[in-house]
């Protein structure tokens, strides 16, 4: 081969290691200002919580929302007393729990992890039924504070015990044994139920439980079945063999499952139904603790005014539901590991604000104004536990929640445009019935769907707990006035359960005034970030070169044909 042809030959390549190195150069240089620009906050880890069934329905609508974003969050129910052994032998990095903390006396501390209580929705805790008259399945059923503890505490057995048929103005039942379906397992929703039976019906819960006050685990009554979690206890109710069988579950579990929910006697004088509304208005009465946020119990309820509310409209067994999130910077599971932090910060700020505004089609109720700006509060320890996360932004204003009004935080939007009660949902009124019921008051039958004055009501009839049907009681339903004649006020969209119509014509938005924006950020750590996106780069530096040189060898051996492969060293001569 000619000498001049060797030589350009070895220029080439010498030209080539040449450009690779460079690129080479250039993609080290990326990586390292990759590295320094991405701090570990940059990114997402995975973070594992347990705890309460009766808020996971919407936590696990709130996971696979913000799975898009790439964050990983895994829940598992397990009950309220399980979510908070698990925080305190530092086995999760969150949990969810209807009461706080017991004490030492109970065995039920955190164990000196440091943590703090975040709110993270509100709700209410309803009783379900199955019962079964000429083979369809009875609605619209109503019951007084005291026949509930009678029936939890054994003092009721039958569905035609003259109680009940009294708390429905006259109107009679089967004659089928009860069933209370209680939780087997460590529970909140049992708590918060025991909580309103010692506070209201002490001498009837003392006769199951002696030593008077809150429980997570349900005594032994006779007749009743223990289920392991709000979703087993739904099952065991909904099943084919569950006819006269009754039990409480957070009110998302029936909704889900389309099926009724008892009309509760409020201290107000009408029966009613633990809507989003309801649940808000009652809520308006809750005292939370916040004299020192320095302490432990911090954010913590007391529902004894909730459970008295005379409103109308106020359903007694509403509460809220805490998360427990780790505030130490040397955490055991949060310690150097900013990524897992900002996964919790990024998923608390979606569900105290985005999150809220599925709550009502989900069975729950939207957190108001003064929870959400205390649940940022506490956000903020996690960002004084470790100074790379990033919280900026993160702040009430920037809520899309349907309690907020924009322009005027101040007000609890959802209370007050709650719809009144239909008037046949009065004590010793109606009752309201669905299109599917019939009832007998005094012996005499009264038309399906008539309540007080022959208004046809909607309001928990055969539509309750469709949840994507036309109506779902958990965004209220059509409400009639108390006259009969239908009252736009009280309105909703079926679709997102809110208000419609102020009733003077105008339209009621209850959202505030910008959409819940979360910031892309890579999945896993910084570091696997960096190594990516310098790989990506090395492909885009490089790969044109190496086209462009096989082009070039491709067309010199067009040219003068050899057996010599140019991309060895010290090639034939």
């Amino acid at each position: 081969m000619p000498h001049s042809l060797v030589a350009t030959r070895r220029h080439r390549r010498a030209r080539w290691k040449r450009a690779a190195s460079a690129a080479l150069a250039a993609v080290v240089v990326a990586i390292l200002g990759l590295l320094a620009a991405s701090p570990a906050s940059a990114a997402y880890g995975q973070i594992e919580g347990t705890g309460s069934t009766w808020s996971q329905v919407i936590v696990d609508q709130w996971i696979a929302d913000v799975s898009a974003n790439g964050m990983q969050v895994v829940y598992t129910g397990g009950g309220s007393s399980k979510g908070r052994k698990d925080f305190a032998q530092g086995s999760t990095d969150f949990a969810i729990s209807e009461i706080p903390y017991q004490g030492a006396a109970e065995q039920d501390t955190s164990g000196g992890r440091e943590f703090a209580y975040l709110p993270i929705v509100a709700g209410g805790t309803s009783f379900t039924y199955h019962l079964e008259a000429g083979g369809k399945l009875v609605r619209d059923i109503r019951l007084s504070g005291e026949t509930i503890a009678k029936i939890f505490t054994g003092a009721i057995t039958k569905w035609n015990d003259p109680q009940i048929s009294s708390d429905n103005n006259g109107r009679t039942f089967p004659d089928t044994a009860i069933i209370p379906v209680v939780r087997s397992d460590g529970s909140g929703t049992t708590a918060q139920f025991t909580t309103w039976l010692d506070k209201q019906y002490p001498s009837l819960w003392r006769s199951v439980y002696a030593k008077g006050g809150l429980t997570s685990y349900y005594p032994q009554i006779p007749s009743a079945v223990g289920a392991s979690s709000s979703d087993q206890v739904m099952n065991s109710i909904s099943a084919p063999s569950g006819n006269g069988t009754i039990g409480y579950v957070e009110y998302s579990y029936p909704v889900n499952k389309g099926y009724p929910v008892v009309k509760v006697l409020n201290a107000g004088g009408f029966y009613v139904e633990p809507t989003q509304y309801n649940v808000a208005v009652a809520l308006t009465t809750a005292k939370i603790n916040t004299a020192d946020p320095t302490a432990e119990n911090y954010l913590t309820q007391d529902l004894s005014e909730v459970y008295t509310n005379g409103d109308p409209r106020a359903y007694p067994l509403s509460s809220y539901s805490y998360m427990l999130i780790p505030t130490a910077s040397d955490d055991s599971r949060m310690k150097g590991q900013t990524n897992k932090r900002q996964t919790l910060v990024d998923f608390l700020f979606y569900s105290l604000c985005e999150g809220q505004g599925k709550a009502g089609a989900y069975g729950y109720s939207p957190l108001p104004l003064n929870l959400v700006q205390a649940g940022f509060e506490q956000i903020g320890k996690l960002g004084a536990a470790d100074g790379d996360v990033d919280i900026a932004g993160r702040e009430p204003t920037r809520c899309n929640n349907p309690t907020f009004v924009p322009g005027d935080l101040s007000k609890n939007h959802l209370a007050e445009v709650a719809p009144q009660p239909a008037a046949c949902d009065k004590s010793g009124a109606g009752p309201c019935l669905g299109s599917d019921q019939s009832q007998t008051a005094g012996g005499a039958p009264v038309a399906a769907g008539a309540g007080a004055g022959g208004a046809v009501t909607t309001a928990g009839g055969a539509a309750n707990g469709t949840k994507g049907g036309t109506a779902s009681a958990a965004s209220g339903g059509a409400l009639p006035t108390a006259g009969g004649a239908a009252d736009t006020a009280g309105q909703v969209d079926p679709e997102t359960g809110l208000p419609v119509s102020s009733g003077d014509g105008t339209m009621s938005v209850a959202s505030a005034s910008v959409s819940t924006v979360l910031p892309p950020r890579p999945v896993g750590g910084s570091l696997l970030f960096g190594v990516l996106a310098a790989i990506e780069l090395l492909a885009l530096v490089l790969l044109p070169a190496l086209l462009i040189v096989l082009w070039r060898r491709n067309r010199t051996r067009a040219i003068t044909p050899t057996t010599e492969d140019p991309w060895l060293d010290g090639g034939a001569s």
